[in-house]
This record gives structure tokens, C-alpha cells and sequence, in this order.
């Protein structure tokens, strides 16, 4: 598997890595799809993003399991934006897999990093 994030996602969306023409769109997708993966609380803390093809997978999830859903996600985001599907019910069955693995993803994150949503106030008076 392509380890360079960039890479990996050109030829998911059938361009050769070698043909760089949309490269700074392509980088701005991927850059807002691991801004919502941040605020769903995946990721490194500060956020990620990538510059180029240099940038690989395992800087954002190390070698965690749930690496492949990520991938999937963020080519799913960019496809949408990039090359959306020419019929509502391609684009209604990519919206509902975005979804679904935005819920996965996040159970998951609650399962190993949950964070009380409502924290402990202590009052001083």
C-alpha cells in the first residue's frame, strides 16, 4: 500500500501520482478532511495537515487498526469535492458512508479517549 497520503489518494482517484496538475487542490481536500477528523478528536493534537507527497499515513494514525477507515474517509471527502459522482444515488450511498464512518470513528476515539462532556465545576463560595 502507498504510504505517502497524497499518493495514495491521486491514485484512488485514478490519477498517476506522476501527474501533479491538481496536486494543490487535491492537498487543500485532504487538508479539510483531517480538520473534521480533528474535530471528531482523531489525529495528532493541533491538528494535521500535508504539504505534499512526502507526508505519510502513519505521521496522522501510526499504525493503529483503524488507519484503514481513515483512508477511506479522507478519499471519500475529497472525492466528493474533487470528482462528485455524476448520479444522487452514488452521491446519497458516498454521504451515507461519510457518515457512517464519521459515527465509527468516533465511537471509537470515545472508547480509548473519551472526555466527560460535561466537566466538574467546583464552586469556591
Amino acid at each position: 500500500m502507498e504510504p505517502s497520503i497524497l499518493k495514495s489518494v491521486q491514485k484512488n482517484l485514478g490519477l498517476e501520482p506522476t501527474y501533479t496538475v491538481f496536486d494543490s487542490e487535491i492537498v487543500m481536500y485532504i487538508n479539510a478532511a483531517f480538520s473534521t477528523l480533528n474535530q471528531l478528536g482523531l489525529g495528532p493534537d493541533g491538528g494535521y495537515s500535508i504539504e505534499d507527497d512526502i507526508d505519510v499515513w502513519s505521521d496522522f494514525a501510526g499504525t493503529t487498526p483503524e488507519l484503514s477507515s481513515i483512508k477511506t474517509y479522507i478519499y471519500l471527502r475529497v472525492r466528493l469535492i474533487f470528482d462528485p459522482p455524476a448520479t444522487s444515488y452514488v452521491l446519497k450511498s458516498f454521504e451515507d458512508q461519510l457518515r457512517e464512518l464519521e459515527w465509527r470513528l468516533n465511537v471509537l476515539r470515545e472508547g480509548t479517549q473519551w472526555a466527560d462532556p460535561l466537566p466538574v465545576v467546583i464552586n469556591n463560595e
